[in-house]
């Protein structure tokens, strides 16, 4: 629900009778709660993830609207002063505070009249992931990321913020004043495992996932009390060692699902981002992670679906207790996680009332899926696809291509492992009957790696990443048909508008260049809020996609928000990324009749941050031996401020299989010409490359 809060000394009545409207309101009066509000005085608070437990990202708020939107002007800018990274968190708007999160999990709370900080609290988790001390002995300093260390926010409940952290911790904050509360161990800072997600409060409870995936660890999700930090129960998503007693039935109906020793490479399954609550009903929905390795043949020799995998689960939010599932990429062996956002809706199909799941997760398919019973309902290719045909009408299943058991030869796949979907917010328009996905077009060369062996650590992934078989299915165009909306054009960015009911597209925005854009929010004024990935902010009609203003900001944005305070509408948004080399990370508010200038893009270092990066850079570097040339400064100046050295100077691959991996970083937002880049590939593919040997296996 929102939470409403008397400003203006107006009659107590006329404040009673907006709230009775909220409380009787529907889809159909979206109107009158923001006109209501607008008159009354009445803040209206952004107070949790996607505004709702049905997690909708869409606000009834009207006063910015068509009619007005060129009015729509700067009204203030903070500067995140963050380090390196992608912002992608969520704020939050209770009692005229913003709370968002920045790279590394740092906290910060905004004063949202003015845009002036109140405070900030950084966790000081160590940058690097090893260390070798003068005895070489190798020792764990920071956290195994697999994308970057990011935060997608926190939650608020009686008073305390809470957010997971990159080093495994459940963290309570006192609103006003920053200082932590209490701090609990959801995983060991040894182990794999790391935490990005924002918490949910649910019935009292906070609600945390986990990710590592990629690195081999065991998923699961956790309630823990806000007043104690007290762990109340924990759902595990994937089966432990069958020779112990498994912790539920569900776990003991999900191990006849897998094969061989499986519990030794963890499994995978983390739930690292959607989540959704149903109070009517009183279930918790959870979208879970990809499996690893990521050959089903390597993780589960045998074969089997591999329970809980690439699933949206419905649990007891007060006991964790299952209640059923619905698999959306069984035996997934892609990458192919359910974890992007999930969407509660209510809808007419076929003639009936159905309670829904709205779900477009990385596999490229849109699910509607019967919240009350888990039943599959519908399913429809929103964007290229290879990998599978279409979905059994009455199953839901994936009918698989031949190409998408790819082997050790390896293929060519849409999907590739970024997704077609990801974190990026999904909002759900009730009045124009739209969801709004933002997406991407991507594929990926997928091959087994016969020589598979885990390590602590490292991505786990199982894929032979330069394996010549698969690099010449790429240079021969060897793939399947492609199916969906995309149709086999290239890789692009896309917003796209879809119709759950109909299964259809009904309009689509590409924008010329590659890669991932922002998420959405939405409002009952037929507007449409979206950061695009060439750094435009912009404002669309809902109903038909038609472009109304624009602001040109930076890129990489996180999901936009919109509330009332103090009687007006405002929209904000974090975007950009921290570093020397990337554009500089802030928050924006906008309002109607604001008029501050947009503030420079150029990065603004931080001196210290980035000292210290170069030391840690420069010794790993000099470890590996790779000599001192301009390839080496341009990899410290371009992919340090996101990426630990080792990321790099664990690998060797061909020149091919370079120049596709920092092709890739540059679709996500990686600064530098393509000159650079190519510099960067020549420098690699000469000193890290076949023959070369690796220096952190």
């Amino acid at each position: 629900m929102l939470y409403f809060k008397r400003v203006f000394a107006k009659p107590i009545s006329f404040f009673l009778g907006a709230l009775a409207i909220w409380i009787g309101f529907s889809q159909q009066n979206s109107s009158v709660l923001s006109q209501a509000v607008a008159q009354s005085g009445v803040e209206v608070d952004w107070p949790s993830y996607g505004l709702n437990d049905s997690e909708t990202h869409y606000s009834p708020l009207k006063q910015i609207d068509p009619s007005n939107i060129r009015r729509l002007g700067l009204a203030w800018t903070a500067d995140a002063k963050s380090y390196a990274g992608q912002i992608e968190g969520t704020p939050l708007l209770v009692n005229g505070t913003l709370y968002g999160t920045l790279p590394w999990s740092v906290a910060v709370a905004i004063d949202a009249r003015t845009g002036k900080e109140k405070w900030r609290w950084d966790p000081q988790i160590p940058h690097e992931t090893f260390v070798t001390d003068a005895r070489g002995v190798k020792y764990r300093r920071g956290p195994s990321m697999c994308c970057g260390p990011v935060n997608r926010g926190v939650a608020y409940h009686r008073g305390k913020v809470f957010l997971g952290t990159l080093d495994n911790r459940l963290v309570a904050l006192d609103a006003e004043t920053g200082k932590q509360v209490w701090s609990t161990a959801v995983a060991s800072r040894e182990d794999d495992y790391t935490i990005t997600g924002a918490p949910r409060i649910i019935k009292g409870n906070i609600i945390i996932g986990n990710g590592g995936a990629e690195f081999g660890v065991r998923g699961f999700v956790a309630a823990y009390n806000p007043d104690s930090g007290k762990q109340v129960w924990r759902f595990w998503i994937v089966p432990g060692d069958p020779t112990l007693p498994f912790e539920n039935k569900a776990m003991e109906a999900a191990s006849k699902t897998w094969n061989g020793p499986y519990w030794k490479y963890g499994g995978g399954g983390t739930a690292w981002d959607g989540m959704a609550y149903d109070s009517d009903l009183d279930l918790l929905y959870i979208g879970t992670g990809n499996g690893s390795p990521w050959p089903r043949d390597l993780r589960s020799p045998g074969g089997g679906d591999n329970l809980y995998l690439a699933c949206i689960l419905a649990l007891r939010p007060e006991t964790g207790e299952y209640v059923w599932h619905f698999q959306e990429t069984p035996k997934d062996s892609w990458d192919y996680a359910s974890t992007p956002p999930l969407v509660l809706a209510d809808l007419i199909v076929d003639g009936r009332p159905r309670k829904v799941i709205l779900h477009a997760p990385k596999n490229g398919f849109f699910y509607v899926v019967d919240r009350v019973t888990g039943e599959f309902i519908s399913g429809k290719p929103f964007t290229k696809v290879t990998w599978a045909t279409g979905v059994d009408s009455k199953t839901g299943r994936p009918i698989e291509t031949p190409e998408a058991a790819y082997g050790a030869e390896g293929s060519t796949i849409s999907p590739g492992s970024d997704g077609a979907h990801n974190w990026h917010a999904m909002a759900w328009n009730p009045i124009a009957g739209l969801v709004y996905i933002p997406g991407q077009e991507t594929s990926g060369v997928y091959s087994f790696d016969p020589d598979f062996q885990h390590q602590i650590g490292r991505m786990n992934t199982g894929r032979r990443r330069a394996q010549r078989a698969a690099r010449q299915a790429v240079e021969r165009g060897i793939g399947p048909e492609a199916v969906g909306a995309g149709g086999a054009q290239q890789h692009g960015a896309y917003l796209v508008a879809w119709d759950p009911v109909a299964q259809k597209e009904r309009w689509r925005i590409r924008f010329e260049r590659p890669g991932v854009t922002g998420g959405t929010v939405a409002t009952a004024s037929n507007l449409l809020f979206h950061g695009s990935n060439d750094g435009t902010f912009n404002a669309y009609t809902a109903d038909k996609g038609e472009k109304l203003w624009s602001v040109q900001l930076a890129p990489g944005f996180a999901n936009p928000i919109t509330y009332i305070l103090e009687g007006k509408q405002y929209i904000t948004v974090f975007t950009g990324r921290g570093g020397t080399q990337a554009a500089i990370g802030r928050a924006y508010a906008f309002a109607l009749d604001a008029h501050e200038p947009i503030p420079s893009m150029s990065p603004a270092p931080n001196p210290e941050e980035m000292t210290a990066i170069d030391a840690t850079v420069a010794a790993e570097f000099d470890r590996a031996a790779l000599p001192d040339a301009p390839g080496r400064k341009l990899i410290q100046e371009l992919c340090a401020g996101c990426h630990s050295p080792t990321v790099v100077t664990r690998f060797n691959q061909s020149e091919g299989a370079w120049r596709e991996t920092v092709n890739d970083m540059g679709n996500r937002g990686m600064a530098g010409t393509p000159e650079q880049r190519e510099v960067i590939v020549k420098y690699l593919a000469a000193h890290l490359g076949p023959g070369s040997v690796p220096c952190c296996k």
